[in-house]
């Protein structure tokens, strides 16, 4: 069975870090680059597409959209609706993929057309060094094919989840959209803390990050529960147990319940300036 993204033309709307992510991973993978298209009001961003990827980019977004079979929508959330409705051409022929976060399927049936084919998306960062962690949903136009197209658009960057409702996806945001600035900060925290105990600063930091990315590929690849790998390094009146009790006592597991849960209504409320409703603030 062939790739579905075979013989299509690809165009991303905005050229930013997560459409970078997405076409560079397209071109590594062999993707032919006059398949690929992208506009973006940043010179510089343009640049990058044009010099370090070789993908023909321009200022114009119908640039984008002309040609292409899928189009990336990779705007911040307040901007996609009149950059939709600004746009040439007919809304039904492309796929639509939306990577803006907090914007409703019905918001951009709403700004292109109601029988646009639209899947919506919430990849993340990681996608930048193909670990990403992507959720999405299909409208109810979409094919089947256009849904096994942008599962194989994502799977280029990471792994891949397609939500059954469309409201999950404010939990996709809540949790992997938003989880790897969490993961960040507590990287930064184990390292300040190994410094406190007199570690040198680099050494602390090569320890800490080595060990976030090595219990979560061994979770990953063990297939064992977190909390059965966690009591195998936790034996009795050990040394992990002790650290285990003073997070539990700062509350570390409902600091994080908190973070996801403000992330996951911030983006249910999400509202761009030119939506009903409250904007970013």
């Amino acid at each position: 069975m062939g790739n579905p993204l075979d013989d299509k033309r690809i165009g991303f709307i905005g050229a930013g870090a997560m459409a970078e992510a997405l076409a560079g991973a397209l071109v590594a993978s062999g993707f032919p680059k006059d398949r690929l298209a992208a506009s973006d009001p940043d010179p510089a961003r343009r640049e990058v597409f044009q010099t370090s990827l070789g993908i023909s980019s321009s200022e114009d977004n119908n640039h984008a959209v002309a040609e292409s079979d899928i189009v990336v929508v990779a705007v911040k959330p307040d901007k996609v609706r009149s950059i939709l409705t600004r746009l040439k051409g007919d809304p039904e022929r492309p796929l639509w993929i939306s990577i803006a976060a907090g914007v409703t399927l019905d918001r951009l049936k709403a700004a292109l057309s109601a029988s646009a084919r639209i899947v919506r998306a919430m990849p993340n960062t990681p996608a930048q060094v193909h670990a990403g962690a992507t959720g999405f949903c299909p409208s109810s136009t979409a094919k089947e094919a256009d849904v096994e197209a942008a599962r194989a658009l994502f799977e280029s960057v990471g792994s891949v989840w397609q939500a059954p409702s469309e409201d999950l996806l404010d939990a996709v945001t809540g949790v992997s959209g938003s989880g790897p600035a969490y993961v960040f900060v507590f990287i930064e925290a184990l390292a300040d803390a190994g410094v406190r105990q007199g570690l040198p600063r680099g050494a602390a930091h090569d320890l800490a990050c080595q060990t976030v990315f090595g219990a979560a590929k061994l979770v990953i690849e063990s297939g064992m529960h977190p909390a059965q790998l966690k009591d195998r390094v936790a034996s009795p009146g050990g040394t992990t147990i002790a650290g285990l009790e003073r997070l539990e006592a700062c509350g570390l597991r409902g600091a994080i319940f908190s973070a996801v849960e403000g992330a996951t209504n911030r983006s249910r409320g999400l509202r761009g300036p030119d939506q009903p409703g409250k904007g970013p603030r």
